[in-house]
């Protein structure tokens, strides 16, 4: 059974940053893209940014600039760098992993900014 773990949310105060992860275990695989979503109560999903291996990262509006993804394949983790975080980042941030053609989810590690 494929699972994804994310860790490294928090509250931090604005301009702060923090550093998510997200492991992806049972499975041998190497997961072909895997990406960062945010979601607040009430709300729809939304992508924030998402990389395939030994491709070019892509980044919705909100993370350019400030948010940087990145992957290691032999520890099957993605990371998202987050700079200047500002209220408006405030969300569960969940990852997903796309294995063999199924997307796969984590449960989310909240983000909260606030002074």
């Amino acid at each position: 059974q494929v699972q994804l773990v994310e860790s490294g949310g928090g509250l931090v105060q604005p301009g702060g940053s923090l550093r998510l992860s997200c492991t992806a275990s049972g499975t041998i695989y190497t997961p072909l893209t895997m990406g960062w979503y945010r979601q607040n109560p009430g709300n729809q999903r939304e992508w924030v940014a998402s990389v395939i291996p030994n491709n070019r990262p892509e980044y919705a509006d909100v993370a350019k600039g400030r948010f940087t993804i990145s992957r290691d394949n032999t520890k099957k983790t993605l990371y998202l760098q987050m700079n200047s975080l500002e209220p408006e980042d405030t969300a569960l941030y969940i990852c997903k992993a796309t294995i063999r053609g199924k997307d796969f989810w984590g449960q989310g590690t909240q983000v909260t900014v606030s002074s």
